[in-house]
């Protein structure tokens, strides 16, 4: 049996991951701050179990992962805030870059030991940081820094037989996407994220991004002149 370790399980792709690979009859280990929730995902099917911890503290991923041995690492537990009219908050940027980036990283410091060759490891990042969007400085410099560290962590795994990959979504249909006050263009379901994900993830691609098409709007946009994106990017914002 495949076992299956994903944090963020709590909810959004998270728990739609779980769910799946559960299903299709894996030990998935779900991971998150949120009792209540995890203990419903244990509850809809008996392959699920649960971890809780907060990943942004290093002694407690290091407690709750010191025996999770597992196929295929998924990192999905992020956050968003926004700064409002470019005003930094030093407090705002630590708590989304300790999240999204940190929480990450001492994930992978705790279960590091247990990974063989033929692992995988699979962070799941986000389109934003392909074009500087407004408000987006630290939700998109927690997410750059992440995709960066998993491409270098790539060179040194692969040689031992461990697969990384970075995930790159759009606009996913979550609760936390929910709380944005702009369109969201390309938007979709958690379920087709899971289709995208698990389609990805089983020929072994490097590199998932979803969905296609918006995806591939946002790698033209990301290769014009920066006066050219800061155009097109507030005329975005402003409609």
């Amino acid at each position: 049996m495949m076992t299956v370790l994903i944090t963020g399980a709590s909810s959004g792709i998270g728990a739609g991951l779980a769910k799946s690979w559960a299903d299709d009859g894996c030990h998935v280990i779900a991971c998150g701050r949120d009792r209540v929730r995890l203990e419903a995902l244990q509850q809809y099917n008996p392959n699920i179990t649960v971890r809780l911890f907060d990943m942004t503290d290093k002694e407690a991923c290091r407690l709750a992962l010191a025996d999770c041995s597992a196929d295929l690492i998924v990192l999905c537990a992020g956050t968003c805030e926004y700064l409002e009219q470019g005003v930094v908050d030093a407090a705002l940027v630590e708590r989304v870059m300790s999240t999204n980036f940190l929480g990450p990283v001492n994930c992978l410091a705790a279960l590091q030991t247990q990974l063989l060759p033929g692992s995988r490891v699979a962070l799941v990042s986000s389109m934003a940081h392909w074009l500087p969007f407004p408000r987006a400085e630290a939700y998109g410099a927690s997410k750059a820094a992440l995709t960066w560290f998993a491409n270098s962590l790539r060179l040194d795994w692969e040689p031992k037989g461990i697969a990384v990959t970075v995930v790159s979504p759009g606009f996913v249909d979550t609760p936390l996407t929910r709380k944005n006050d702009f369109a969201m263009p390309g938007q979709v379901s958690v379920d087709d994220a899971v289709k995208a994900i698990r389609r990805g993830l089983a020929k072994g691609k490097k590199h998932i991004a979803f969905p296609t098409g918006f995806s591939l709007v946002m790698r033209l946009l990301s290769g014009l002149p920066n006066f050219l994106q800061r155009r097109l990017l507030r005329r975005m914002v402003r409609s």
